[in-house]
């Protein structure tokens, strides 16, 4: 039981940066307000990589792919919760912002609560 649910936390990760990554990669880089293009076209790049990454060490979720997974969430989740909280930011961005990281840092808590699959354990 303890593998699904470490597993579990590594597809909703998944699930929020695959989108998220083709989102920023073909949304017109104008309503984001990114200049020069290319710099959008990278953003959106890393964050499917880190999606796909993710959905990747659902497969066998130990060891390098934790650590990878609590230490990117948990700093993904103190670059935006601080941003969020600027006072010029309009109050729906703010929610979603915060929402955001809030689910990271939950995830990346999960992730180094929940016990690890013994090495035969991993079907």
């Amino acid at each position: 039981m303890s593998s699904v649910a470490l597993r579990t936390t590594f597809v909703l990760n998944a699930l929020l940066f695959v989108p998220a990554g083709l989102l920023v990669y073909f949304l017109p880089l104008g309503t984001l307000g990114v200049n020069p293009l290319w710099l959008g076209r990278v953003a959106g790049a890393l964050l499917l990589a880190w999606g796909v990454s993710m959905a990747y060490g659902a497969w066998r979720p130990v060891g390098a792919a934790v650590v990878q997974f609590v230490t990117g969430n948990l700093l993904l989740a103190a670059t935006l919760v601080p941003a969020a909280l600027r006072a010029s930011m309009p109050g729906t961005l703010r929610t979603a912002l915060v929402a955001v990281g809030v689910a990271l840092a939950v995830l990346a808590v999960l992730a180094l609560v929940l016990p690890r699959p013994r090495t035969g354990d991993l079907r």
